[in-house]
């Protein structure tokens, strides 16, 4: 195992971005959900150049793509986590991954709802 020098270092710097990516292939193996998501986050901005949406209503949809996206990351290392620490089955567990997941599917309903404040108007 390597060990880092504390403080600001260009190794630590690197390890730690190279860690993160590894984290998104790790979703992206796991999570084919994403798939769906990332799917619709791509219609959503070929909309948003078809439609010509203001700054505001950018910011707005790239943030709620964003957050459901960080949404599913979360969800996968809480249910990583929980398979770790508790491997056979279990209500208790069961029910914060279900937790965890209701999150997605919240964030995912935002973002419908977000979706269509932006892009109703402008179809009618």
């Amino acid at each position: 195992m390597k060990h880092y020098q504390r403080g600001f270092s260009l190794p630590g710097i690197i390890a730690s971005f190279r860690n993160s990516f590894r984290g998104f292939r790790v979703l992206l193996w796991n999570e084919y959900n994403l798939y769906i998501q990332i799917g619709f986050a791509c219609i959503a901005v070929i909309f948003g150049f078809l439609f010509h949406i203001s700054h505001l209503e950018w910011a707005i949809q790239l943030t709620v793509i964003g957050l459901v996206v960080f949404s599913e990351l979360v969800n996968t290392a809480i249910e990583k986590t929980m398979d770790l620490i508790h491997p056979e089955y279990n209500e208790h567990v069961r029910d914060v991954k279900d937790l965890a997941s209701a999150a997605v599917l919240f964030m995912v309903l935002v973002s419908v709802a977000v979706g269509l404040f932006i892009y109703i108007p402008k179809v009618f």
